[in-house]
């Protein structure tokens, strides 16, 4: 089981010890998207939607759910996150809208943000998803894919093509 960073001597999960790792600044892009109808987006530009503003919540939303990643994922670190954006890009497909989402999370510290970043975008789809789905609950969430890391002694990471 040595081999294995996250099992501990007697082969069960363990929380990796990152004591000794140096801090060092970090930061991860994060993207997920929601594909929806025509009224959807509509709505959603118009602020029409009777939740409220389904953007600005779902930015709140993932932001909130950046800084809470280590209680739902169980071997994430709680680390000091020094910042977070979210940014809305709308991409008209041939049969529906396109709602992209990009998270950036930043930090210094011992551990990366990867995960941070990627929870952030898939609650913003999420929250997205809750806020329309009284008028269509057939909309689509993903893919979500780490775009960009930086820092850390795995070096950087950039992926050049969108997941399919």
């Amino acid at each position: 089981m040595s081999d294995f960073t996250h099992f501990n001597d007697q082969g069960r999960a363990k929380m990796v010890d990152i004591t000794q790792k140096p801090e060092t600044s970090r930061s991860a892009i994060a993207q997920s998207s929601i594909l929806l109808n025509e009224e959807i987006y509509t709505k959603i530009t118009n602020n029409e939607m009777k939740k409220g503003d389904v953007l600005a919540v779902a930015q709140v939303a993932g932001i909130m759910a950046a800084k809470q990643t280590s209680t739902l994922i169980p071997m994430c670190h709680p680390i000091p996150i020094s910042g977070i954006d979210i940014s809305f890009d709308w991409i008209k497909t041939e049969q529906s809208y396109k709602l992209s989402i990009s998270s950036t999370v930043k930090t210094k510290g011992s551990t990366g943000v990867e995960m941070e970043a990627l929870t952030a975008a898939s609650v913003c789809a999420l929250t997205v998803y809750d806020m329309c789905k009284a008028v269509d609950k057939g909309m689509i969430i993903g893919p979500t894919f780490l775009k960009e890391k930086k820092g850390g002694k795995n070096g950087d990471f950039s992926r050049q093509d969108e997941p399919v």
